[in-house]
């Protein structure tokens, strides 16, 4: 069978495509094409994709009778890929859960300290040559531990958060979940209006349309202006326009975000406030992190060619 990998990966994951697949390797880090996408679905049996492949509805209806049968994405969101789509054109799709878990709770708390303490501002401070030396009421930020953090989404990543952040920083952990939920830690679950209210919110719910703009202006308006909002779920998931006036205007207090509405562009606006925190979606930026991803994604190929229930199905 065909396989058509669309991105740069790990090279022990190609090795191990390569041990059962007919494999077109696209040794490229950009997103395909139009044209690509639709010759992918055309011309292969399966599709390993990842972020940025926009295999949309219109993707499918241009190809209405596809040779492919699977697109086992390479990443836990899909948001990119329309699933009811692919289901309607006979197309199955997987995903990775459980592989970044870790991994993106990490960066959510490396944003936390990052954006509470200024550690960027900080470090452009020291770079550009302007510290003039230690003072007692030098760049002074928000005190992390003891704080209340809110947590939107509580699934594998959300309950890593909530783990780092209440036994490792003595945090009160309150949280919102579309459905109620044992986190399995001190926490209370409560309505969006409340987790709000929180010192530290933190976004780590899925991408998709249930969750496009979850956080527009209304939602900012409940916030503290005391109060800092990080995003490492998706970067649609909130109203980018919306966060910026919020900032701008200190209706809240700061942000640190892993992923943007409109990636790989960063707003401008956002790029010239000190006080937010940007990083090049880092969240699973670590190389066992990403071959374990792989290997998720080759067992659901491999499970595909065997005729076998997928293990991760979506």
């Amino acid at each position: 069978m065909k396989l058509l990998i669309t991105r740069c990966l790990p090279d022990t994951v190609v090795a191990r495509t390569r041990t059962r697949f007919d494999v077109t390797y696209r040794d490229d880090p950009n997103p395909l094409d139009a044209a690509a996408l639709r010759t992918a679905l055309r011309d292969y049996d399966a599709v390993l994709p990842t972020l940025g492949d926009l295999f949309r509805a219109d993707v499918f209806a241009d190809v209405p009778a596809p040779r492919a049968k699977l697109l086992a994405n390479f990443g836990v969101g899909y948001n990119h890929i329309d699933v009811e789509a692919a289901r309607a054109a006979g197309i199955l799709v997987t995903n990775t859960p459980g592989a970044v878990t870790d991994a993106t709770a990490d960066i959510a708390l490396t944003l936390i300290l990052m954006t509470a303490r200024r550690a960027g501002e900080g470090e452009r401070l020291l770079r550009a040559g302007n510290w003039t030396g230690w003072h007692p009421t030098q760049m002074l930020g928000m005190h992390a531990t003891g704080r209340t953090v809110g947590i939107i989404g509580m699934g594998r990543i959300g309950k890593a958060i909530a783990r780092r952040c209440h036994y490792g920083f003595g945090m009160q952990v309150i949280f919102h979940n579309r459905s109620p939920i044992d986190p399995g830690l001190p926490a209370t679950q409560l309505p969006l209006s409340e987790v709000l209210k929180a010192d530290i919110v933190v976004i780590a719910v899925p991408g998709g349309k249930a969750t496009h703009h979850l956080i527009s202006t209304a939602e900012l308006a409940q916030m503290r202006p005391e109060a800092i909002l990080i995003n490492i779920a998706r970067g649609d998931v909130v109203d980018e326009a919306a966060l910026i006036a919020a900032l701008q205007t200190r209706q809240i207090a700061a942000a640190g975000l892993d992923v943007y509405e409109f990636e790989p562009a960063v707003a401008p606006a956002l790029m010239a406030m000190e006080n937010v925190t940007l990083l090049p979606h880092l969240g699973t930026a670590a190389l066992e992190v990403r071959e374990a991803m792989g290997m998720m994604a080759v067992d659901n190929l491999f499970a595909h060619l065997d005729g076998q229930p997928l293990p991760n199905a979506v």
